[in-house]
């Protein structure tokens, strides 16, 4: 029995390192096939570094289901403009990132009051924390519908974005996290509401969401206004069932 214990010992001590000298030479031999070997395989930081920046220059792939969704969005609403929204989901995430980037909420344009709100409670905290998140060339190489759904009154497209920018968190003005030249490559996700039927919503919080006026744009404080107190534009209450932006998170 001993004998075959240290066979057996013998023939790991041998096969072990083969093994790790064998993934090696593959490793070393895919970089060279990928590389056309004028990478220089002994500097490992070198490597790292382009592994990182090739990965830095790939953008995210998105879990687009609109081919799906629109014939459905349509049927339920047909003056539902896809490219509108489309462009209005990516400037509204522009809109929001630069806002935390200045760390200024009031730069922040569109969305509900839940979502303008939640934004400023955002920066607040990491003005206390000293943080300060930057975003810098912001660049979305596409977007698509991921979902829809109706509920109790709701209705909600959830966008997805593919982006791209300049991401770091710095303390006290030293880097905490990211990088301040290679690319981060990212997906948001996006919650477009629409309140089909007020009295069926039963978050109490979707009754208080932000309105503006139809024809110059200002906020619209309650459903009680029956004209707008900047412009006297008449407004009907099917004026303010419109689309809002409610909810933007990353999704990783």
């Amino acid at each position: 029995m001993k004998t075959y214990v240290l066979i057996f010992i013998a023939v790991t001590l041998i096969l072990v390192p083969l093994a790790a000298a064998i993934a090696v030479h593959n490793i070393k031999r895919t970089i060279r096939k990928y590389t056309g070997g004028l990478l220089n395989l002994n500097d490992l930081t070198m490597l790292k570094r382009e592994l990182e920046r090739d990965a830095s220059e790939r953008p995210r792939s998105l879990s687009g289901m609109s081919s799906l969704y629109l014939p459905k969005i349509a049927a339920d609403f047909p003056d539902f403009n896809y490219a509108e929204m489309k462009n209005l989901a990516q400037s509204t995430l522009i809109s929001y990132l630069r806002a935390i980037d200045s760390r200024d909420p009031d730069k922040f344009t569109g969305g509900t009051e839940r979502l303008r709100q939640s934004l400023r409670a955002y920066i607040d905290m990491q003005k206390e924390s000293s943080i300060h998140e930057n975003f810098d060339m912001i660049k979305i190489h596409d977007s698509e519908i991921s979902r829809y759904y109706k509920d109790g009154g709701r209705c909600m497209i959830t966008f997805q974005l593919a982006l791209e920018c300049i991401h770091n968190l710095e303390e006290h003005g030293q880097l905490k996290e990211g990088s301040r030249d290679l690319k981060y490559q990212t997906k948001y996700e996006m919650d477009l509401l629409y309140i089909q039927d007020r009295e069926k919503v039963e978050n109490d919080s979707d009754r208080a969401l932000g309105y503006n006026c139809p024809n110059c744009g200002a906020p619209i404080k309650s459903l009680k206004y029956k004209s707008c107190e900047y412009c006297g534009c008449g407004i009907q209450e099917y004026n303010i069932k419109v689309w809002c932006f409610d909810e933007i998170r990353e999704f990783r």
